[in-house]
C-alpha cells in the first residue's frame, strides 16, 4: 500500500468499530515533521464506552491494551500495532472526557497527571491540544483555538513547579554531590519551564519530543553536560538553569 492508501484503510476500519465517532492522525505525521520511518499515531474518539476486544478482533498484529491501562487519566489507553509493515500507535479518547477538558481549558482550569515517557507529566489540556493540531480522518471534531484564560493560568502553574523542582534539587541533591539526581531535576524543570513558555505564547503542546527546542532552552544541554558529582559544580549548574529559565519567554 502507499501511505495514502494505508491511512484510508486504517481510518475506515477504525471508524467502523462500535462506539467510535471520529478517527484522527496525530504526532509528527499530522504536523509534517516526520521522518520516513516515523510511527503513525492514530486516535479513535468514542462515546459511551469502548471495548478494546473490538479492536483486537480486527486481527492486526500487536498489543491492544484495556481502557485505563495507561494510567486511567485523560491519556487512557491504546494499542501498539503493525499494519501493512508500519508501526502504528492507537490512542483511545473518551469524548465525554475530551468535552469536559475543553470546557475546563476555556475557563483556564486544568490538572496535572503523571504519564510514562513524559518527564514533566502532562496537563489535562493535552487532549484539547490534540483537537487543535491533529488531522481529522473520519467524523467531525471541534478545532479549538488557545483560550486566553489558559494562557493566563498555565504559565504560573508550570513556573512554580519548575522552581520547586530546582529548590528541592539544591537542598537535597546538590549538597550531597548527587549528579544523577540533579541531572534528572534539571531535565524535569526544563520541561516544566518549556510548558510555561509555550502556554504563554498560546502554542499547543502534545508531547515533549521537541519541547525544549521550541521553547529555546537548548542551553540546558551544555549545563547538564558539565555536571560532576561535586556540590559546588552542581549548585552552580542549578543557579545557571534558574537564570536560563527566568529569561525564557
Amino acid at each position: 500500500m502507499t501511505d495514502d492508501t494505508f491511512l484510508d484503510h486504517a481510518a475506515d476500519r477504525l471508524a467502523t468499530l462500535p462506539g467510535v465517532h471520529a478517527v484522527t492522525l496525530g504526532g509528527s505525521r499530522a504536523q509534517a515533521t516526520h521522518a520516513p520511518d516515523s510511527d503513525w499515531d492514530l486516535a479513535l474518539y468514542y462515546r459511551g464506552g469502548f471495548d478494546p476486544a473490538e479492536l483486537r478482533a480486527v486481527g492486526w498484529e500487536g498489543e491492544v491494551c484495556e481502557v485505563g491501562a495507561w494510567g486511567g487519566g485523560v491519556f487512557n489507553g491504546g494499542a501498539w500495532l503493525t499494519i501493512d509493515g508500519r508501526h502504528v500507535d492507537i490512542h483511545y479518547r473518551d469524548l465525554n472526557v475530551v468535552d469536559h477538558e475543553l470546557a475546563e481549558a476555556r475557563q483556564g482550569r486544568f490538572h496535572w497527571e503523571p504519564l510514562m515517557f513524559h518527564l514533566a507529566g502532562i496537563p489535562s489540556y493535552l487532549v484539547v491540544a490534540e483537537l487543535a493540531v491533529n488531522q481529522v480522518l473520519r467524523g467531525t471534531l471541534p478545532r479549538p483555538g488557545y483560550p486566553e484564560a489558559l494562557r493566563a493560568a498555565a504559565p504560573p502553574f508550570w513556573r512554580e513547579r519548575a522552581a520547586l523542582t530546582l529548590a528541592y534539587a539544591g537542598g537535597s541533591y546538590a549538597r550531597r554531590g548527587q549528579a544523577t539526581e540533579v541531572a534528572g531535576a534539571l531535565a524535569t524543570a526544563a520541561m516544566q519551564t518549556a510548558h510555561a513558555v509555550l502556554a504563554a505564547r498560546g502554542e499547543w503542546v502534545t508531547n515533549e519530543k521537541r519541547l525544549l527546542r521550541r521553547a529555546g532552552l537548548g542551553r540546558l544541554d551544555t549545563i547538564t553536560a558539565g555536571l560532576r558529582p561535586e556540590p559546588e559544580v552542581l549548585a552552580r549548574a542549578i543557579a545557571e538553569a534558574e537564570e536560563v529559565f527566568a529569561a525564557a519567554v
